[in-house]
């Protein structure tokens, strides 16, 4: 079965210097029919103004990915890593005990536009880890790269999470399938463009929530970039 949701039916907040898009209960936005999927938790999708950003804050007990889709994001945390993360790379914070983290747009004139993604672990208490890898384009062009899995699968980053990530970028005559697992979740993210997902036509924002589906074909797309997760249940 696939859900559709909209994108204009996510939940919206404008702090001025923040833009973000909710795609499940967060903050001061709550919906009782949208607070995750299996162990997806949130997926945001924010923007940055110039020179601005979050302060030092904590997290416990998440496994937390950001995913940068034009700008750059300045990352500090208490584990000593002071990172810039550009587009095309995918980080993995795994706050386990306790982590103190800020996130920063330091660019002139530029927003910074990223996804931030939390995903609920399969083990609570872990020591907080930290990951960053380059994703090329190249090989998402046409196919879904495996981004991130329990295991660091590939060029994935790894996650205490029972959950991967996949993501690509479609158009013309380019297309994937992925085999499903009908007793698991899935969730199908349009970063941008058009796709048509098992017959289903997405346009940039929407999303498929995905169950008892044992298969996922992706194909006519139009400048497309797609996050899909498989998830436990």
């Amino acid at each position: 079965m696939l859900t559709l949701r909209k994108s204009q039916d996510r939940g919206h907040a404008d702090h001025g210097w923040l833009k973000s898009q909710h795609s499940f209960s967060f903050a001061n936005y709550y919906d009782p029919d949208h607070t995750g999927w299996g162990n997806l938790l949130v997926i945001n999708e924010d923007r940055i103004a110039p020179g601005t950003g979050f302060g030092t804050h904590g997290h416990q007990n998440m496994e937390i990915i950001s995913y940068v889709l034009s700008g750059e994001l300045a990352h500090k945390d208490s584990m000593g890593n002071i990172k810039g993360i550009p587009p095309g790379d995918v980080q993995r914070m795994s706050a386990g005990t306790g982590v103190r983290h800020s996130e920063f747009n330091h660019a002139d004139g530029q927003h910074t536009h990223f996804l931030q993604i939390w995903i609920q672990p399969n083990r609570l208490g872990v020591t907080p880890g930290y990951e960053q890898k380059t994703i090329p384009a190249a090989s998402k062009r046409g196919a879904l790269a495996l981004v991130a899995s329990p295991d660091g699968a590939g060029d994935s980053v790894s996650m205490t999470a029972d959950a991967a990530m996949y993501a690509g970028l479609f158009d013309g005559s380019e297309q994937a399938e992925l085999t499903l697992n009908p007793a698991r979740k899935a969730y199908v993210h349009l970063i941008r463009g058009e796709l048509e997902v098992n017959g289903q036509r997405l346009s940039g924002g929407d999303a498929l929530r995905i169950e008892n589906e044992s298969h996922l074909s992706l194909r006519h797309g139009r400048d497309a970039e797609v996050l899909v997760f498989d998830l436990a249940a």
